[in-house]
């Protein structure tokens, strides 16, 4: 059995390809405030103001390309048994080949009915108002906003927690609960962080800063983790 490789991916790793950061922007996505256009009251006082801007974002992230990190991470499942764990709502991480992905807080491309929301379809044009689900119910961007329950945070601590080697790239560890996984690492594994503004993780977590753009950090991260694992 290979090695069981997780990957915690945030908005740093998407930079790359041209796909704006929330802190980046200074607090703004494309000029909105997050309590605008990505909470759920938002959605109840301006259901299309915010279809409209996660229209505009789908229509970014269509145009983007994956850039080195996401082919880097496409290329290590070779070697290891990858799980990419990411806070990106982009496509990137499968359009460069990566086979399993988990999305914490969704994904532009899906929608779900605002009346079951086991109820998810996938969508690659703008979504409007009165576009309904087979309830009859207004359909929304399976998207998990501020404030939301993420359902997927266990079953990511779980996939964590039996790690063989860790990496953190392109992520603040400034949201939670996502952020709170790199405490689920068990402990003696190989961890690395790489990002342009290392994060702060604790030193008793062990992890080895990279402080780099991800396509620069990524190489050297497979390098390392051959070295490591005696795959060179």
């Amino acid at each position: 059995m290979p090695p069981k490789l997780v990957v915690l991916s945030g908005a740093g790793i998407s930079a790359e390809s041209g796909i704006k950061t929330f802190r980046d922007a200074g607090g703004l996505w494309e000029q909105y405030r997050i309590e605008e256009v990505a909470t759920p009251e938002a959605w109840r006082n301006n259901p299309g103001l915010v279809l409209e801007f996660y229209n505009a974002r789908r229509r970014q992230a269509r145009q983007a390309q994956p850039n080195r990190a996401h082919y880097i991470l496409a290329e290590l499942q070779q070697d290891f048994d990858v799980t990419i764990i990411t806070q990106n709502v982009d496509d990137l991480h499968e359009r460069a080949g990566s086979r399993n992905v988990i999305h914490l807080h969704g994904s532009l491309f899906k929608m779900r009915s605002t009346a079951d929301e086991s109820l998810v379809f996938d969508i690659y044009e703008d979504m409007k108002l009165g576009d309904t689900c087979p309830l009859g119910s207004q359909l929304r961007p399976h998207i998990v906003w501020f404030g939301e329950y993420v359902p997927l945070i266990e079953t990511a601590a779980e996939i964590v927690s039996e790690a063989d080697a860790f990496v953190v790239v392109g992520t603040s560890l400034q949201v939670y609960p996502a952020a709170g996984l790199v405490n689920e690492a068990p402990a003696g594994i190989p961890k690395f962080v790489v990002d342009v503004n290392i994060p702060y993780i604790s030193p008793v977590l062990g992890f080895t800063p990279i402080e780099a753009p991800a396509s620069v950090g990524m190489e050297q991260v497979k390098e390392q983790l051959r070295r490591i694992f005696a795959l060179q």
